[in-house]
């Protein structure tokens, strides 16, 4: 792990981030997250984003379970970090997040803010409703504290992984909008970390569309041959 920030360099390259937030990504709707909670922690959010963009802007790659152990120190418990993927895709910062195909990080598990200048490509701008601890616990409720896609229940033994205590996490039905109340089923923690963003599911947990072609990438070749003869006879 490279040397680690104290929370006055936290404090000053949030101090930065805000700075170009206002000037250049405000206006196309990328989230800033705020820097403490109510009780005056560092938030999750703020911990990567200001950990990726600490020698901007000279950014590294910084992998997955640096930014593990760096938001440890705040947050003892913390099994895995995914923020950075999340900060990236769904609330608009230009994070890259590696990958065989990725021009800026090759390696899968590994991040990089690439600048504070530009919104992540493509980034899509949608208002969101607000999902307080009240709007999770009724959603929690509706699906009697189980994950909707294996049926996991929260706090005892996972169904397929038996040494692993079961928690349930807020999940998109589709990745491409945001985390909102009519957007939103639990899952755990295996299936949201195992699904990522490639598929847009139901309300039963179930996966009916695709919604990051990149996925194409990881079938062997016949079912790519096949998506592929399938679209050109669409498309033409």
């Amino acid at each position: 792990m490279k040397s680690p920030m104290n929370e006055k360099e936290i404090e000053t390259t949030y101090d930065l981030i805000k700075s170009y937030y206002e000037k250049f990504l405000k206006k196309y709707g990328v989230k800033l997250p705020k820097l403490r909670d109510k009780n005056g922690k560092f938030t999750k959010d703020a911990l990567v984003l200001t950990y990726l963009a600490r020698f901007y802007p000279n950014t590294v790659v910084v992998t997955k379970s640096e930014l593990t152990e760096f938001v440890r120190r705040f947050y003892p418990d913390t099994n895995d970090v995914q923020q950075a993927r999340h900060l990236g895709a769904q609330k608009g910062w230009f994070i890259s997040s590696g990958g065989r195909d990725n021009v800026h990080v090759k390696k899968i598990g590994e991040y990089r803010l690439i600048t504070l200048e530009k919104p992540y490509p493509n980034f899509t701008y949608h208002r969101t409703d607000v999902i307080d601890d009240e709007d999770w616990k009724s959603i929690l409720k509706k699906y009697k504290h189980r994950c909707a896609t294996c049926g996991s229940r929260e706090g005892e033994h996972h169904y397929h992984w038996p040494n692993t205590i079961t928690k349930l996490q807020k999940s998109h039905k589709d990745p491409r909008k945001p985390l909102s109340g009519n957007n939103i089923i639990p899952q755990c923690q295996k299936c949201n970390r195992a699904y990522r963003n490639f598929w847009i599911f139901d309300d039963k947990g179930r996966v009916r569309g695709i919604a990051n072609p990149l996925i194409i990438k990881k079938c062997d070749k016949d079912i790519k041959k096949k998506i592929y003869e399938l679209l050109k006879k669409e498309y033409e």
